[in-house]
């Protein structure tokens, strides 16, 4: 049983809520998921011991919060070349942080990234729920 890691920075909760969707979806094909908030990673070393990480953040005035843009200085030192990634985001009127993640986490951390990136006004609006849930069986394809 692979484990997977979801880290979040979230302004309204809505982030969260995300993070705890993928996380379900991770672990209705029988993986491991962790739940985590960007702030309460401290150093590389939370980052061991897992095979698959997604990261997200809202969007805020066009850009990704300033606790996820710390944790992926962070995420940087963390040697997560070729494990499984995925990105994801809420955002009101735009959506540019998931795609910052995404863009982060496959070209300078050089990881092995879902399709694309999941963004969502909220999980409870237009099937937000399933894709959310959806976009965590992705990343456990990958794990096998």
């Amino acid at each position: 049983m692979a484990k997977a890691l979801i880290v979040y920075a979230s302004r309204t909760g809505e982030t969260q809520q995300i993070a705890d969707l993928i996380a379900e979806g991770i672990r209705f094909s029988g993986h491991e998921a962790e739940v985590v908030e960007s702030k309460a990673i401290k150093s590389e070393a939370d980052l061991e011991g897992y095979d698959a990480y997604a990261f997200g953040s809202s969007t805020y005035h066009g850009e990704m919060l300033q606790a996820m843009k710390t944790f992926l200085f962070i995420a940087e030192k963390a040697n997560l070349e070729g494990r499984t990634g995925g990105a994801f985001g809420s955002f009101g009127w735009s959506g540019e942080a998931n795609d910052r993640i995404f863009d982060t986490m496959k070209h300078i951390l050089k990881m092995d990234m879902v399709g694309d990136t999941l963004r969502l006004k909220s999980s409870s609006l237009e099937g937000g729920l399933q894709m959310a849930q959806d976009y965590g069986r992705e990343i456990a394809k990958k794990l096998g």
